[in-house]
């Protein structure tokens, strides 16, 4: 059995911050800094004992030495990995709830991880606030005996004061080497990385083009050809310039929180393969990136430095984004964890403050609002002021640009016995607050805490906040998610309006009209913008943009779960053919698709609000049918970096024209609302629009500066149409878009050699000057002013 340190014992410490903390002091005449240790908090307020465990990394990772835990618990393994091991005592090591204790640089190494171990449990527990963990370093492969949960223990600040920083580089062996000086006193991080002056880019959200994209799945495909590994923080790195050269200006990165991608690890019965948590959406520590993203932890050695190098790779990502003008969103899951329900393994929160931190019945049950095991407390003291702490690490320590809240409705859940007298101070009356009723645990509050602490905070004010404003528990809020005048909203009903119209559904003309206008029927009474809408007609779950035209019905067998998962309800049409056509069979059907896509994305880039493109949508990626590829670590999920360049002279410049006219624009980025002044309605003939059930048309002119005017119109009609259109103001009208055209001529853009300018005025102009223009069913058009 491993020793218990007893004396001398570890120093006394200090109960905040919480985590492991370096601590570092200016002493004597030198003014140097020096490192006097690491301070380590816990808060365990119902813990009798902990012990405090030190482990030497290179032997924790080390497959052959490293102690393994079974699924049941059980420890076995050797105890060479553990380094030390300080029991802490109650009386010196607690102040109230929170367990400290400081090391001072004579018992610390740069070599060692740490983890604790609570009430007599002989697996120890993850610490919430440890900034890197470390694990195991090849995603997808198990520890020695099939282990899928080895322990995972935090890294610890570096002991170590690096004074020769050198340049930065691409190569992933010398991202540990852009080290300057350490300076300060108790640095929550070492001061280890050089931001180089790095500042966000700071747009304004009515500009953003938001990039929904994964780590891994953007470039693991073998045809990404990249420098670094395939599937990490740097890979992605090097392909910000295609990124870049499309238009995007923020990316929204899925979880690149710690999790364990083994949590479903199994083989498939429909497939074969290993079933892997893919996405991502099942957090094991919410301050450490997700170490098998970063090169560094394939390529081993030096560069991995005990863990710290994941977080400087990804630091290498967000500074390298922000010199191309992109800001980087991440995507927070602070509504469960990956410890599951009451059966679920005990990993972190569980064996620290469970009924804290988690929602649970008076016998110990899980309330599950999330769909995934347990419901984060979100509003319980504790537990508001980590995720407070968390969000603030992320943009102090990584520049991150702002954040998007999964399932964020569980935000506005109550905890326990909530009164709202305790925490607003409200008038409570003659009986105080005892008399006033406590609200049921889950109830949905109208001033959130947590929301209302992340809303008001100094340094989160400034950045993006988004909810997904639902949940799992039946709880929508799209248009009434508690926004404080800070949140955006991932507008569900956008899609689900402009998925009806463009595939012909009835009565659904003037709720497609009102999402074009940035839902102001959501958003104006409360006193939000265009803006606060985060337009999208697909995400990551549900099906892709190529499928929302392909598929009538999901065909998700290949999830080995009998097609029982993923959203029955998915408001797609496969223009008359389920699924993909034999080849050069039903041309009528491949056209009719590839016109369809051209029309949501023309939507998606006219409205009003913030356009949101999922990865792969701007090539037509196929997940075939499948709108829950959660568990799917292959092409379903990868960007296909061959099939998006066979689409470069297709619907990649599409796209990538409509993002150089969105922001050419500024009618189509407006801060407010659209009024009569700017927007006129009309209809087929140029005369009143047709509002009415049966309606397939809607036309509109947008007026800017300089008196510059868009015309648009859909027609999702299965008969053509011969349109009138309406008078221009002063210039003559040209023709920009034609989703109805075969590329190049389905977007007129300074690309196009003159020859094929002069042939696609030569085919349209004679309608034009006449006052008309032919509409396939079907299609889209955009017209402009003349310059």
């Amino acid at each position: 059995m491993t020793h218990v340190h007893a004396a001398p014992g570890p120093w006394r410490g200090a109960p905040h911050p919480l985590g492991a903390t370096s601590v570092r002091k200016t002493r004597g005449g030198d003014g140097k800094t020096h490192v006097e240790g690491v301070n380590f908090a816990l808060h365990a307020p119902d813990a009798k004992s902990v012990k405090l465990v030190l482990y030497r990394t290179t032997q924790l990772l080390d497959q052959n030495h490293a102690k393994q835990t079974t699924r049941k618990g059980k420890t076995e393994g050797k105890k060479d990995d553990v380094a030390q091991v300080w029991e802490l005592d109650p009386k010196v090591h607690r102040s109230g709830g929170i367990w400290h204790a400081m090391l001072p640089q004579d018992m610390v190494h740069d070599d060692l991880c740490y983890a604790y171990l609570v009430d007599g449990r002989e697996r120890p527990v993850l610490d919430p606030y440890a900034q890197g963990v470390v694990s195991r370093t090849t995603y997808g492969k198990p520890a020695p005996g099939e282990e899928c949960w080895p322990i995972a223990a935090g890294t610890m600040p570096s002991t170590t004061l690096r004074t020769k920083p050198k340049s930065n580089g691409l190569d992933i062996k010398n991202l540990t080497a852009n080290i300057p000086t350490a300076e300060g006193q108790n640095d929550r991080v070492a001061k280890d990385f050089d931001w180089e002056g790095d500042l966000p880019p700071g747009h304004h959200p009515a500009d953003l083009i938001v990039y929904e994209t994964h780590v891994r799945g953007f470039t693991q495909d073998p045809s990404a050809h990249t420098e670094a590994p395939r599937g990490t923080f740097a890979a992605l790195r090097e392909k910000l310039p295609y990124l870049a050269a499309l238009g995007i200006n923020c990316l929204e990165l899925m979880p690149v929180h710690e999790f364990n991608e083994l949590e479903y690890y199994g083989p498939n019965p429909a497939t074969g393969e290993s079933r892997y948590n893919f996405w991502g959406y099942s957090t094991l520590s919410y301050y450490a990136p997700m170490a098998r993203y970063a090169a560094c932890s394939a390529d081993g050695g030096e560069s991995y430095d005990s863990g710290r190098g994941v977080s400087r790779e990804l630091k290498e990502l967000v500074k390298e984004a922000h010199r191309q003008g992109m800001e980087v969103l991440l995507d927070v899951v602070f509504n469960h964890t990956a410890e599951g329900n009451e059966m679920g393994p005990t990993l972190s929160f569980k064996g620290l403050d469970q009924r804290g931190f988690y929602m649970m019945a008076p016998m110990g049950e899980f309330y599950n609002y999330s769909g995934c095991g347990n419901t984060i407390n979100v509003n319980h003291p504790m537990t508001r002021r980590f995720i407070l702490d968390c969000l603030r690490h992320w943009v102090t320590e990584y520049h991150v640009d702002g954040f998007r809240f999964d399932l964020g409705a569980i935000l506005t859940r109550s905890s326990d016995k909530w009164i709202e007298a305790e925490v607003y101070g409200a008038n409570q009356g003659e009986g105080g607050a005892e008399s006033l009723p406590s609200i049921a645990l889950g109830t949905p509050l109208d001033i959130p805490p947590v929301l209302d602490l992340i809303s008001n905070d100094g340094v989160l004010r400034s950045v993006k906040l988004i909810a997904e404003a639902w949940d799992c528990g039946g709880l929508y809020q799209v248009g009434s998610f508690p926004h404080f005048d800070a949140w955006a909203e991932w507008n569900g009903k956008f899609r689900d309006s402009v998925r009806a119209f463009i595939k012909g559904t009835d009565a659904t003309v003037g709720l497609f009209a009102g999402a074009l206008c940035g839902s102001p029927e959501l958003y104006e009474e409360g006193g939000r913008k265009p803006y606060h809408s985060v337009n999208f007609v697909t995400a990551h779950d549900g099906f892709s943009l190529h499928d929302l035209v392909s598929y009538n019905e999901k065909h998700n067998d290949a999830n080995g779960e009998d097609n029982k998962d993923g959203d029955d309800h998915n408001m797609s049409w496969n223009c008359g053919v389920e699924g993909l056509p034999p080849e050069g069979v039903e041309e009528d059907v491949r056209l009719l698709r590839l016109r369809q896509m051209r029309n949501f994305l023309v939507a998606l880039m006219v409205a009003q609000g913030v356009p949101m493109i999922t990865m792969g949508d701007e090539y037509g990626h196929t997940k075939d049918g499948n709108n829950n590829t959660y568990c799917h670590d292959n092409a379903l999920n990868w960007f296909l970096w061959d099939e998006m360049k066979g689409q470069q002279a297709g619907q990649v410049r599409f796209l990538q024209g409509l993002i150089k006219l969105r922001k050419r624009c500024s009618q189509l980025r407006l801060r407010e609302f659209p009024n009569a002044e700017i927007l006129h309605w009309y209809g087929r003939n140029a005369d009143e629009p047709d509002w009415s059930e049966t309606s397939r048309f809607v036309g509109f002119t947008l007026r800017g500066q300089n008196n510059h005017c868009l015309y648009v119109a859909f027609s999702p009609s299965h008969l053509p149409e011969f349109v009138t259109l309406p008078p221009s103001p002063g210039k003559p009208w040209k023709l920009v878009v034609d989703t109805a055209r075969l590329p190049p001529f389905d977007f007129s853009g300074d690309d196009l050699v003159d020859v094929n300018k002069d042939f696609t005025d030569a085919g349209v102009r004679p309608y034009i000057v006449s006052g008309f223009y032919p509409m396939l069913p079907y299609s889209s058009i955009i017209l402009e002013t003349s310059e």
